[in-house]
C-alpha cells in the first residue's frame, strides 16, 4: 500500500470534489424526466428531437464510449473511427453494434443504417467540408447530426487538417456533451453520475502530484506522417494542454494549431524534463506505432541526447487521452503516476 502525505492540495482536492458532488445535488437527487420536442444548440445549428432517438449511429471513438456510458449501446446501430479498444467493461455491448469502418466511413454506409441521430466526434468527419458527409446533407434525409462540443467550440476548422484552438480546451465540454446527450435520450440521472466520476478522478489525480508551479516541461508526441519528417506535437490550447495545466506542467509548444508539426532540433532545444507518446491500434502512419516512437526516440543521434530520453522520462499514453475526449482523465491519471514514479512529484 502506498501512503501519501497529507497536504494542502489534497484537502483542495477533496473540497472541489465535495463542491462539484454538491452542486450536482448529491447522489440522492433525481433529474426531471426530457420534455420532447427538445431543441438543443450544437456548433452553431439548432437541433430539434420529436423523441429519444432509437438508431443511432456514432462516428468516434469518444462520441461512442459516451454513449455507452450513459447505458446506451441498445440505442445505437453503427459506429465507426476507432483509436483503440473499447473502454474497459464494455466489450460485449460494443461487440453487438455493427463496425461501419475502422476509420472513416462512406455517407452510403451511415446512411443504410437509417439513424435517427448521427453524433460526430470533429467536423472534419461531419461539417461544412465532412469527408463523410455535411449535416446539410444529412439534414435532407430528416437525419440530425450531434457534433462534440470539444471540437467546434473556440475552434476553428475551416483550414482542414486537426484545425486551430482560440482558447484553451476544457473537459466542462466534454461535460457538455454528455449532458447533452442524457437529456436527448432521457437519462439526465445517469448522466449527472458520470460527471461526477469523472471529476472525482481528476481531482483525485491532481493530488497525487501536488501543486506544480510550471518548473517541470513536457511535449506530447502523437505520431509523424513519417520519420523523417516533423512530428505531429500537441499545441497549447488541446487536451494535452488540458493535462498539463491542471498538473500544473508546462508545455513547451506555443502554437495555437492543435497538432502542428515541430522539428526535433527545436524540440531538443526547448530540453522538456518529459516526453508522451501516443499508443494507438490505428496504422496510418508507421509512427503509430507506439514502440516505433520509442526506437526512435532511442537511436537517433539527436534526439537520444536529450536529458528525458536519457533519463527514461518517456510515458506512453493511449492517443484517445490526447485528443479531447471522457480519455483526457485517463490522460491526466496517467502523467500523474508517471511524475510521481519518475521521483519529480512536488
Amino acid at each position: 500500500m502506498q501512503i501519501m502525505t497529507f497536504r494542502h492540495s489534497t484537502l483542495a482536492a477533496i473540497l472541489a470534489v465535495a463542491a462539484a458532488f454538491s452542486a450536482m445535488g448529491g447522489s440522492t437527487a433525481v433529474a426531471a424526466s426530457t420534455t420532447y420536442p427538445l431543441t438543443l444548440e450544437n456548433c452553431g445549428r439548432s437541433i430539434t428531437f420529436e423523441k429519444a432517438p432509437s438508431r443511432t449511429v456514432s462516428i468516434g471513438q469518444s462520441s461512442t464510449e459516451i454513449l455507452y456510458l450513459l447505458g446506451l449501446s441498445d440505442r445505437m446501430v453503427g459506429t465507426a473511427v476507432w483509436l483503440g479498444p473499447v473502454l474497459a467493461g464494455y466489450e460485449e455491448a460494443n461487440a453487438k453494434v455493427e463496425r461501419l469502418a475502422d476509420n472513416d466511413p462512406s455517407f452510403e454506409s451511415v446512411v443504410a443504417k437509417k439513424p435517427d441521430l448521427v453524433t460526430t466526434q470533429f467536423q472534419w468527419h461531419v461539417g461544412p467540408e465532412g469527408i463523410v458527409g455535411t449535416p446539410e446533407q444529412f439534414a435532407e434525409l430528416s437525419i440530425p447530426v450531434y457534433t462534440s462540443p470539444a471540437d467546434c467550440t473556440a475552434k476553428d476548422n475551416s483550414g482542414g487538417g486537426d484545425g486551430v484552438r482560440h482558447s484553451a480546451f476544457s473537459m466542462d465540454l466534454i461535460y457538455q456533451e454528455i449532458s447533452d446527450m442524457a437529456r436527448v435520450f432521457d437519462v439526465e440521472d445517469k448522466g449527472a453520475e458520470v460527471i461526477a466520476t469523472l471529476k472525482q478522478r481528476e481531482a483525485a489525480a491532481r493530488a497525487k502530484v501536488g501543486a506544480g508551479d510550471g518548473k517541470l516541461s513536457a511535449v506530447f508526441w502523437f505520431s509523424s506522417a513519417e520519420l523523417a519528417i516533423d512530428p505531429y506535437v500537441a499545441g497549447r490550447n488541446g487536451a494535452p494542454g488540458y493535462i498539463l495545466s491542471t498538473l500544473g506542467i508546462r508545455n513547451i509548444i506555443s502554437s495555437d494549431e492543435e497538432w502542428p508539426t515541430v522539428g526535433w532540433e527545436t524540440v531538443a532545444k526547448a530540453d522538456p524534463a518529459i516526453i508522451v507518446i501516443g499508443k494507438m491500434d490505428r496504422r496510418r502512419y508507421p509512427a503509430d506505432d507506439w514502440t516505433v516512437k520509442m526506437e526512435y526516440l532511442k537511436s537517433d543521434p539527436v534526439v537520444s541526447l536529450m536529458p528525458a530520453v536519457k533519463a527514461d522520462h518517456i510515458v506512453v499514453m493511449d492517443a484517445q487521452a490526447m485528443n479531447p475526449t471522457i480519455r483526457t482523465i485517463d490522460g491526466i491519471e496517467t502523467l500523474a503516476a508517471a511524475v510521481a514514479g519518475f521521483g519529480l512529484a512536488r
